[in-house]
């Protein structure tokens, strides 16, 4: 009896390989993806939105700075105070879509769970939960609660999992104990609930014992989230890609229904080509002893900044990831506007007032927008001239931005402020965490490739449409 449910055992787990196998064989996913969009109306005042942006940016980059720690804003989340773009994804016999921020700084995929899911302090839909698209388990006939000594476990709960199966002797094969809840930290808030293995359907191919997070009450954050960083959990891992891309539409702050693509690569369909006019640099190595929490950013090598073809002259230990875990760069698509640490936007900010000196400051604007520098420009049809910010990478990558990547009009007004959010740091060292983090807004209106496989991040201006 034992042998035969033994056989049974690998039999079960060589079809889910297969299933899988097949999937990670296949051709290309193209998922769409869009803004967030939530149902409250939006601030018509041009000076809010941007301080709301700006005060959402700011926490955000204090939660990677400090992932153990909740930051959370006192702005209310309007629709176009959050920046985030979303997927659409389907779990559960028979299918269930969800609506998920996709988001490169985490790594579990969780979603609003049951129908008593609970959102407090979520302002855009006036705390009422019903408003939020959740995943119902009772629906589905493929979902099954994650036991407490399944490895995938110890992907939300790392060591300390052992600690938290109090009911399970070592080495059981009857522990019948669930995987501990987890509670998850992020800059706008936090969320808990179980872990789930279900199949998640994409584009009619099925990928069964999938862990995905089910979430029974959240604090600020009323969508699910698609972790595409680098941690076990991240939908990327799961699925074994080889690389995503996307393509982010312009933060247009109107709530269009306009969507671009995401594109998931098997493990046989990128190799090491490279993609038609796209640019590289490495992925630089991942503190992961000193500081295992960052692990699951995508740090990069940003080398220098020139402002107006002047290189900034920025000390290296900012720019460079330090041997204690501080410093360097990582690119995020859930941090909308860039962060960068004091003493670097002072220098960078400084180059460019000393650039645009025929402009006066506007520091009401100031005051009101929660960005700075901001300039008055002349009201007549008289050109406009300012500097062109770039980014130098390690292998010779560059990102000249556009203007509206770096500059935002405040309305139909002629003042346009510096779209870049920084801390009150201590100029003279570096503080804990990335010391840059490159948003979505800079990165609107470009095709953008995380090469997982060859371990390199890729970039190219392009109109999405």
């Amino acid at each position: 009896m034992a042998s035969s449910s033994s056989s049974s055992s690998v039999l079960i787990c060589l079809l889910s390989l297969l299933s899988l196998s097949s999937f990670i064989s296949s051709s290309t996913i193209v998922i769409p993806l869009q803004q967030q969009h939530f149902t409250q109306t939006p601030s018509s005042n041009p000076w809010q939105i941007l301080n709301n942006l700006a005060s959402t940016s700011l926490t955000r980059a204090k939660h990677i700075k400090n992932p153990r720690k909740t930051h959370l804003s006192k702005t209310q989340l309007f629709p176009q105070s959050y920046g985030g773009y979303t997927v659409s994804l389907s779990f559960g016999t028979p299918p269930q879509t969800i609506p998920f921020v996709m988001d490169t700084g985490s790594d579990l995929v969780w979603f609003p769970c049951t129908d008593h899911y609970i959102c407090r302090n979520c302002s855009f839909s006036n705390s009422n939960s019903n408003e939020i698209t959740s995943y119902k388990p009772k629906l589905s006939s493929s979902v099954k609660l994650i036991g407490c000594q399944n490895t995938k476990c110890s992907w939300i709960h790392h060591s300390d999992v052992q600690s938290r199966c109090q009911d399970c002797t070592p080495n059981s094969k009857n522990c019948t104990q669930i995987c501990p809840p987890y509670l998850l930290l992020y800059g706008s808030g936090s969320t808990a609930g179980l872990l789930l293995s279900e199949t998640l359907n994409l584009n009619g191919k099925k990928v069964p014992n999938f862990a995905v997070g089910c979430s029974r009450f959240s604090l600020h954050i009323p969508t699910g989230i698609a972790g595409f960083g680098r941690g076990s959990p991240s939908l990327p891992n799961q699925l074994g890609l080889s690389k995503f891309s996307y393509c982010l539409l312009s933060h247009r702050f109107d709530n269009t229904k306009k969507s671009t693509q995401l594109v998931l690569y098997s493990g046989s369909d990128s190799g090491d080509k490279k993609t038609t006019g796209v640019s590289y640099t490495p992925f630089i190595k991942n503190p992961v002893d000193r500081k295992p929490e960052f692990s699951v950013y995508y740090y990069v090598g940003l080398r220098k900044i020139t402002v107006g073809g002047k290189k900034v002259k920025i000390p290296y230990n900012f720019l460079a990831l330090g041997s204690d875990g501080n410093g360097g760069t990582v690119v995020d698509s859930g941090s909308t506007f860039t962060f960068m640490e004091g003493r670097i936007f002072e220098l960078v900010a400084s180059e460019i007032e000393n650039q645009v000196a025929h402009y006066r400051r506007a520091s009401d604007v100031e005051a009101s927008s929660g960005l700075k520098p901001c300039f008055q420009l002349p009201k007549n049809d008289e050109e406009i001239s300012l500097p062109k910010l770039s980014f130098h990478f390690k292998g010779g990558a560059e990102m000249d931005l556009p203007l509206a990547n770096y500059f935002s009009f405040v309305g139909n007004t002629k003042v346009v402020c510096l779209t870049i959010v920084t801390n009150s740091a201590d100029s003279a060292g570096v503080s804990d965490g990335p010391s840059i983090i490159l948003g979505n807004f800079q990165q609107q209106n470009y095709y953008v490739e995380y090469d997982l496989k060859n371990e390199r991040f890729g970039f190219r201006q392009q109109t999405c449409k």
